[in-house]
C-alpha cells in the first residue's frame, strides 16, 4: 500500500509541520530571537539527562524538530568543500551554524545546571518526575495527532507499528555487553538516534545495552578511547540518521508524522511513574513493569497519587501554552 497523499514534496512549506513553526533564520535575524531558542535548547539539555525522555520530543514541542533534522543533515560533503575552501561565511550559512550555535548553548548549560536538579529529582522524587513527563509527553502526543490531516489505512498502520515498537521497548530486559571500544561506539551510533527521535530516550536506550553507568564512569574518569568510540558513534549515528528523517518528513511528511505520533504514544508507558523491578530470566537481568498506582502503594511505598495527578496536568498545560505560542495556531 502506497501512501500517496503523504508525499509532500521537497517544495513543501516547511512551517506545514510541526517543529517547523515559523522561526525565521537565525543567520539573517534579530537577535531577540535568540533567547527562545536558547531556552528550548535548555528544555531539550534537561530532557535527555532522564532515561525515558527524549530530547527529539522537546525539539517537536516547541516547533523547531524539522529544522534542527534540516541543520544536521546540512552537515555533508559540500559543507566541507566550502570549509577546505576558505567560504567559512558560506559553510556557517549552510548548517544554520547560528541556530545550533544558540540551541546547544542553551543545552550545555541546562546540562552543567538544571540537569543536576533534574537528576537530584530522579533519584529523590521519581515519581513526580515521571509524572511531569508523562503529562508533557501525552500532551505532545494529542498535538501531533492533529497534525495528521487525513487517516488512512497506512497511516494508521504506521501509528500502530511504531507504538507497538515504543511499547516492546518498555518491557525489554537491560542488556549486559562487553564493555569493549566497539560496543561504545554503537551505543554511541544508536543513543544518537533515539535521542533525536521524539519518543525515545537516547539515555533510556544506554540504560537497554546496559551501557549508561559505563558511559556516565568513562565520563567522570576521562576515559579517553571509550570517550573518544562513544563520540565517533554520536557523530556518525547525528549524520545519517538526520539525513533520512529529513528525507522522510520531506517525501513522506503525513506518513511519517503518524509514525512520530506512535512513537510517542507508546513512550507513554516508559514514562508511566508507577513501576517495579521484576527479576528476569537471564543472570542478573531485571526490568522495570508499569503496575497501578494501588498496586505501587501496596508492594513499594506511597503512590503519591494527587501530586503525581497535578504534575501530570502542570506538564499537559505547559505543553498547550507552548502549542498556543508556537504551534501552528500561534501568531
Amino acid at each position: 500500500m502506497e501512501d500517496h497523499g503523504s508525499q509532500s514534496g521537497s517544495n513543501a512549506a516547511p512551517s506545514s509541520a510541526p517543529g517547523s513553526a515559523p522561526i525565521p533564520a537565525l543567520r539573517s535575524a534579530s537577535p531577540k530571537l535568540f533567547p527562545g531558542v536558547f531556552l528550548r535548547g535548555m528544555l531539550m539539555g534537561a530532557a535527555d539527562v532522564v532515561p525515558g525522555v527524549s530530547g527529539g520530543t522537546i525539539a517537536f514541542i516547541t516547533g523547531i524538530y524539522q529544522r534542527l533534522i534540516t541543520a544536521f543533515s546540512s552537515v555533508d560533503l559540500d559543507a566541507v568543500s566550502l570549509v577546505l575552501k576558505g567560504q567559512w561565511l558560506a559553510a556557517w550559512h549552510k548548517v544554520d551554524a547560528n541556530f545550533l550555535l544558540v540551541l546547544f548553548a542553551g543545552v550545555g548549560l541546562s546540562i552543567l545546571t538544571l540537569a543536576r536538579g533534574v537528576s537530584y529529582l530522579l533519584e529523590n522524587q521519581p515519581l513526580l518526575l515521571w509524572a511531569f513527563f508523562f503529562g508533557l509527553i501525552f500532551a505532545s502526543s494529542l498535538v501531533l495527532l492533529r497534525q495528521v490531516k487525513a487517516w488512512s489505512l497506512t497511516r494508521i498502520l504506521a501509528l500502530g507499528c511504531a507504538a507497538a515498537f515504543a511499547l516492546a521497548l518498555a518491557f525489554t530486559t537491560t542488556a549486559a555487553l562487553p564493555q569493549t571500544n566497539l560496543v561504545f561506539f554503537l551505543a554511541g551510533f544508536f543513543a544518537i538516534c533515539a535521542m533525536i527521535l521524539p519518543g525515545i530516550s537516547g539515555s533510556f536506550i544506554l540504560v537497554l545495552l546496559g551501557m549508561y553507568e559505563p558511559v556516565i564512569t568513562a565520563i567522570k574518569e576521562f576515559l579517553w578511547f571509550p570517550l573518544i568510540s562513544f563520540t565517533v558513534g554520536n557523530a556518525l549515528g547525528l549524520l545519517s540518521f538526520s539525513r533520512l528523517l529529513r528525507w522522510l518528513l520531506e517525501r513522506h511528511q503525513q506518513l511519517t508524522l503518524a509514525s512520530l505520533t506512535g512513537f510517542l504514544l507508546g513512550s507513554l508507558l516508559i514514562v508511566w511513574p508507577w513501576k517495579i523491578e521484576q527479576a528476569s530470566e537471564a543472570a542478573g537481568s531485571s526490568r522495570s513493569v508499569p503496575v497501578t498506582p494501588i498496586r505501587y502503594a501496596q508492594e513499594v511505598a506511597d503512590s503519591q497519587l494527587l501530586a503525581c495527578a497535578a504534575l501530570a496536568l502542570l506538564g499537559f498545560f505547559l505543553v498547550w501554552l507552548l502549542e498556543t505560542r508556537w504551534g501552528d495556531s500561534g501568531p
